[in-house]
């Protein structure tokens, strides 16, 4: 370092990243890590408070004691040590690629001119914020298995992945790393409860989704509000459905079959839920997931902006996973796909729905804007059954005729003898349902396992028709 970058650094005066010191003390680390710890910073040792220069002999002895408290914090820190015309020794100190950095005497940062040390929150919240913790991976002390286990949770997400459910309970848990064993007993991770656990809000209060539908484009008049809280899985699908059920759809006829045309792009919209969910900040214990439906737009919003190490910029093109079980757990039930193409599949999917292009805007939330197609928007009408216009089949009269008597979903579908069970459920029941023929038996969880389906009184007055068209009571 020249005489004329010393002199700029003594007029500067001390700050975040200024330190004077008169003279070398075994107190040296703690502002060696507390600059390693924030952004870095120089330490100007033989020179006072005020500024005043009183010099230090610099010595092959005083560099190698300096060296050694830099390499003796863990982990190491990365100094360069420099003499100014020999009566200064400026030490630059690189901020940490492995923070958080310790001394022998703690944990320190700065703060504004000054070395403090770090409390129990502030460590806490510090090696939170640097990822040095993750919050799906850590042990919930307070899970017991298998009272608080949900078995109807685990055996839907197992069918849904490639595990072979014969293989035991205990394995399967342990192998998926929602769980590992102490001793005779299985301990939980916090990712296994968000997944497992038959009240999930019982260990994470904050564990849940908030679907809003506003009247107009602000929040003053609120027409419905859900909140779910079954499980990040139901989560996620009920927060899809409530989608569903407050956007507009355009129903097109061609050669009798109908082509259902959402305003908004669905698996972009999938997508981005999934993702909030995956990458949100569950130390954040004051917040949530957001899905507010306003009359011109859809937010998705979740607490923690972006994972630390990924920027503005690289946003779509590089995967940083806050929460790497979560995202592992959903990718093998094929609710996410290869890391760091979701936001291109939003892009993608919006372009070709022929919607505007999604925003994304991050400060301490992420949220993700998605605006409707404008044409569809315009044409569509919300009643389904003023649509279509198909005249009663075989089939739909055997499923109504079944239908009598309560039934599961499977049952009825193996009476008309259809293998695909998605386009059964479009084909058939979801068109029974909003026609008003066919009703659920538990309306208010539709994804129960208990769940079954029965003919209405208007479904009975068809079959005594046979051939009624749709749409006419």
């Amino acid at each position: 370092m020249k005489q004329t970058d010393l002199d700029i650094l003594l007029r500067e005066g001390e700050g975040p990243m200024l330190e004077y010191k008169e003279s070398f003390s075994p107190s040296f680390a703690r502002d060696l890590a507390a600059f390693a710890n924030s952004s870095g910073g120089k330490i100007l040792l033989g020179v006072r408070d005020d500024g005043t220069v009183v010099g230090v002999r610099d010595s092959n002895q005083l560099r190698a004691q300096i060296q050694d408290i830099a390499r003796n914090c863990d982990p190491p820190i990365k100094i360069l040590v420099e003499a100014v015309v020999g009566k200064v020794m400026v030490i630059t100190v690189r901020e940490s690629e492995g923070k958080p950095v310790q001394c022998r005497e703690g944990f320190f940062w700065r703060q504004g001119a000054s070395t403090q040390k770090l409390s129990r929150d502030e460590i806490r919240d510090f090696f939170r914020s640097e990822g040095a913790i993750r919050f799906d991976l850590a042990v919930c002390p307070k899970f017991r298995y298998p009272e608080d286990f949900d078995q109807e949770k685990f055996d839907a997400w197992v069918s849904q992945s490639r595990i072979t459910p014969r293989r035991k309970i205990d394995d399967i848990l342990v192998n998926i790393e929602v769980a590992e064993r102490a001793g005779k007993r299985l301990v939980f991770r916090n990712a296994g409860v968000l997944f497992f656990a038959k009240d999930v809000r019982h260990f994470f209060p904050h564990a849940y989704i908030t679907c809003l539908l506003a009247k107009g484009t602000n929040k003053v008049d609120i027409l419905d509000r859900k909140d779910f809280a079954g499980g990040l899985v139901n989560d996620i699908e009920e927060s899809l459905r409530f989608i569903e059920r407050n956007t507009r759809t355009a129903y097109l006829i061609e050669k009798l079959r109908r082509e259902d045309v959402p305003e908004y792009p669905m698996r972009a919209l999938r997508e981005a839920v999934t993702n909030a969910v995956m990458h949100r900040d569950y130390f954040e214990v004051g917040a949530n997931v957001f899905v507010e439906i306003y009359a011109d737009r859809i937010e998705i919003s979740n607490p923690g902006g972006l994972p630390k190490g990924l920027s503005r910029e690289e946003l779509g093109t590089r995967s940083v996973r806050r929460n790497p079980l979560i995202a592992d757990l959903l990718h093998r039930i094929a609710l996410i796909e290869k890391a760091g193409t979701g936001i291109r599949r939003i892009l993608e999917d919006a372009r070709q729905h022929k919607c505007p292009e999604p925003k994304f805007k991050v400060n301490g939330f992420f949220t993700a804007t998605f605006w409707p197609n404008a044409e569809i928007a315009r044409k569509v009408t919300p009643q389904v059954t003023q649509q279509v216009t198909p005249q009663v089949t075989q089939q739909v009269i055997a499923v109504l005729e079944s239908a009598r008597t309560a039934r599961t979903r499977e049952a009825l579908q193996k009476v008309v003898g259809i293998k695909d069970r998605e386009h059964f459920r479009k084909t058939y029941i979801e068109q029974l349902l909003v026609a008003g023929w066919l009703e659920m038996t538990i309306p208010e969880k539709p994804r129960s396992s208990k769940q079954r389906y029965r003919t209405t009184d208007l479904g009975r007055k068809v079959l005594a028709q046979k051939k009624r068209p749709w749409g006419q009571a």
